[in-house]
């Protein structure tokens, strides 16, 4: 019997909405990371992309637990000597409540080109609308309508016991 790998026409991506409003933000990272990396799908690959379109809304309202909101810190670096930046987690949910959440994801992704390519079908909004309307009403680019998949058919090989 063969391994079966998926083609490029197989994969089907869809567009998923998730609601961040009241979520734990791990718990919200983890939902949204299975979702980038296809996980969720029977023809999952772990060195392809077969991962569908996240869009997540209300970015702004994500809670974390316990101190976290004054405890922890985000760290970035200007390349510069004596260029450490720190900002805790109530300061940038202020500025860019965004980065938040792409933050959380992109530690669960890989860490590679592939991780990179995963990431960019990650959109992130810190209030209820979106410009992605025409992708999830009905628009050419999704099916949304489509029954749950089914696992592909290997091809029998002549040797096969069967």
């Amino acid at each position: 019997m063969r391994t079966y790998s998926p083609k490029l026409a197989d994969i089907q991506r869809r567009w998923h909405v998730i609601d961040a409003a009241g979520q734990p933000l791990g718990r919200l990272a983890v939902q949204v990371a299975t979702l980038l990396k296809g996980k969720h799908k029977v023809i999952y690959s772990p060195h392809l992309d077969v991962g569908d379109y996240v869009i997540v809304v209300n970015a702004s309202k994500v809670m974390v637990t316990g101190k976290k909101t004054t405890q922890k810190t985000y760290y970035r670096h200007s390349m510069y000597p004596g260029g450490l930046k720190t900002a805790t987690f109530i300061h940038v949910q202020q500025k860019f409540p965004e980065r938040i959440i792409e933050h959380a994801i992109k530690g669960m992704l890989p860490h590679s080109p592939l991780g990179s390519e995963m990431l960019r079908k990650l959109k992130v909004y810190a209030g209820e609308t979106h410009p992605h309307e025409a992708q999830i009403r009905g628009g050419q680019k999704v099916a949304l309508d489509v029954k749950p998949e089914a696992a592909p058919e290997a091809k029998r090989s002549r040797r096969s016991k069967a």
